[in-house]
């Protein structure tokens, strides 16, 4: 019985360490967003020419589907001006494919459409090293946020 017990309790130490960088990344989110994380779901799309950030409520809610529409519109400026501290700040360190999406700013284009419950950032490009890179950048969203999505393998 000890023994099952000491084999069980690394795993769960494992997990509760997962958990509690997961509870640290929602509550980075909630706070460099203003969109509360748990009551909203993230999906990180590729796509052939670029790809899609979604994010919606869950439920019902006007004020939290402003604040996503809002927090999505000025994404959606900043990533085109070259600005990606919001990711940065809210996986606490530089995102995977931003470097190079600001170094190809001009080759991408962000467009912010409303959602029911919320909205979409539509990030196209038709130069392939940018749309490697935002296939990048959204595979490492799709794993943070523990999110849906489509993923292309690209090289």
């Amino acid at each position: 019985m000890l023994a099952g017990l000491a084999f069980q309790a690394p795993a769960a130490t494992a997990q509760q360490g997962t958990d509690t960088a997961f509870a640290a990344l929602q509550e980075r989110g909630r706070t460099a967003m203003g969109v509360d994380q748990y009551a909203s779901k993230h999906r990180f799309d590729d796509l052939p020419d670029g790809g899609r950030i979604e994010l919606r409520q869950t439920a019902p809610d006007s004020a939290g589907t402003a604040a996503i529409r809002a927090h999505l519109t000025g994404i959606a400026r900043a990533f085109a001006a070259g600005d990606f501290t919001i990711p940065g700040v809210v996986h606490a360190g530089a995102v995977p494919g931003t470097r190079v999406m600001v170094q190809k700013q001009d080759l991408i284009d962000y467009r912010f459409r409303p959602l029911p419950g919320g909205g979409e950032i539509r990030l196209t490009t038709r130069d392939p090293e940018a749309q490697r890179a935002i296939h990048r950048f959204l595979s490492f969203q799709r794993g943070e946020h523990r999110a849906g999505g489509t993923e292309i393998h690209t090289h």
